[in-house]
């Protein structure tokens, strides 16, 4: 069940975008909690890169410094329009991320931050087939978003978090376990990394080449 708070976050980005970095000072600030999920990852500039689940584009702007192919999706056409406007530079789509519009083995990285957590639990597994499938052999998913935390000084305040802004579908994502989802969707060499107190988890799972 969603909080009026929710609905004013939709209707005022602002709002959710102004708590989100306050948020993100726990991992170094909003840019650093941004670049989490592309740690180590060796990136060239030819690289195509899908950003799923883009909305007005903050990550991609920063996937625009590691590539110069980069292509943002979200279902919002406003958020869409939005980061036309701010951030030409890449290219956008229209769409649903459990069903995405590109030929498989399209690109050699997909992306998404803190979206998967939005979706029930039919979408997500379908989000992640789509995005094995629209890798190319070798490629590589990279994401960040929240996890159950492993210290109970975190718990109140993403709980909090949680509660005002969120729907079940988050809670929902704090039950499952990202790896196993990742390894049955057919990635391999799945790693994960916590941080904020367990509250964070950052993925990086590779489509074998075979």
């Amino acid at each position: 069940m969603a909080t009026p708070l929710r609905y004013l976050s939709y209707r005022y980005p602002w709002l959710y975008q102004a708590i989100a970095k306050t948020t993100a000072l726990s991992v170094g600030g909003h840019r650093r909690f941004h670049l989490l999920p592309l740690d180590g990852l060796a990136i060239e500039k030819g690289d195509r890169i899908l950003d799923l689940c883009c909305g007005r584009g903050e990550a991609t702007e920063i996937l625009l410094e590691y590539s110069d192919r980069v292509t943002g999706l979200d279902a919002s056409p406003k958020a869409i329009a939005y980061a036309q406007t701010h951030i030409p530079q890449a290219q956008y789509v229209e769409g649903f991320a459990q069903d995405l519009p590109f030929e498989s083995e399209t690109f050699e990285w997909v992306h998404t931050s803190v979206a998967l957590h939005e979706m029930s639990a039919e979408v997500l597994r379908a989000i992640l087939a789509e995005a094995h499938r629209v890798l190319v052999p070798g490629g590589t998913f990279a994401t960040i978003d929240f996890h159950r935390p492993r210290n109970p000084v975190v718990w109140p305040g993403l709980a909090a978090f949680l509660w005002i802004f969120e729907t079940e579908t988050a809670w929902q994502l704090l039950r499952e376990d990202l790896p196993h989802l990742l390894r049955e969707a057919g990635f391999s060499q799945v790693t994960q990394k916590l941080y904020a107190g367990g509250s964070l988890q950052v993925l990086q799972a590779v489509k074998s080449a075979s």
